[in-house]
């Protein structure tokens, strides 16, 4: 039988963690070393965030630099990762019967490639990206969680890809190091705490955990790849965390890993 794979949220800030030595980009480094080998990666990036459900079907995914303002290096990097046209059938089937479009133009966006340079840095695991879907609610993403849990036991490594606070209008873009918000540092331990309890509802339903988490998660698209995490996990499940810690004031590190590294 093949081993069961985590399934793992990353927080992955600013882009340039992709060419960086940073605290973050050593500890997905490690991370990379220490999981069960998987057959591929499914991603949902918070940076694929569309009006509907997409899958890309591709065999070889483009690299996106969806971003502007940086260092000409960044915009150098390539991920060469394969796609397999075989798993985005595969979770078009575990999502029906929510449709799910096979896409031949987006890629690998740098939610994906920014972390996984690092976890796989040779590109030789397939990856495969599911979208966003931008008019529907936090329950639906946590279902479609559950329904890809299967991925778990064929080898399939479920990657989420976002920020749990991710609030760039306080970012401090020019003042680095800079203090965490208040606010943002007890969201995150409010995250951190209802995952250890297993407390998925309250997870799910993220807005009614108050004025921190108005201030934490302005916009959705960051927080939701959590949830598809979420769903793909197990009561009673280890959970641990790879990396913590605020950036820039107001951008969550919290990274969350359900299931076990090899022994």
């Amino acid at each position: 039988m093949m081993e069961r794979i985590p399934a793992v949220f990353l927080g992955h800030g600013s882009p340039m963690n992709a060419v960086q030595d940073t605290l973050w980009s050593r500890a997905w480094a490690a991370m990379g070393r220490q999981l069960p080998r998987p057959r591929a990666v499914l991603s949902v990036s918070a940076h694929w965030y569309v009006p509907e459900t997409a899958v890309t079907a591709m065999a070889t995914p483009r690299t996106i630099h969806d971003f502007g303002g940086f260092p000409r290096e960044l915009f150098e990097v390539d991920y060469p990762a394969s796609g397999d046209p075989a798993l985005a059938a595969r979770a078009q089937d575990l999502l029906a019967p929510v449709r799910v479009r096979a896409d031949q133009s987006w890629g690998l966006d740098h939610g994906t490639w920014s972390v996984l340079c690092h976890v796989f840095p040779d590109a030789d695991v397939p990856v495969v990206q599911l979208s966003i879907d931008a008019t529907q609610p936090p329950e639906f993403h946590y279902e479609l969680g559950r329904r890809l849990a299967p991925l778990r036991d064929e080898g399939i490594l479920l990657l989420g890809s976002g920020n749990v606070v991710h609030n760039l209008q306080a970012y401090a873009w020019d003042r680095h190091p800079a203090k965490p918000f208040d606010w943002a540092t007890r969201f995150e331990a409010t995250v951190r705490n209802l995952i250890q309890q297993g407390d998925n509802r309250a997870l799910t339903d993220y807005a009614a955990l108050g004025p921190d988490a108005e201030l934490s998660v302005p916009t959705p698209e960051h927080y939701l790849p959590l949830l598809y995490v979420l769903g793909a996990s197990e009561t009673g499940e280890t959970v641990s965390f790879p990396t913590e810690g605020i950036d820039g004031g107001s951008l969550s590190m919290l990274s969350v890993q359900l299931g076990r590294n090899r022994a």
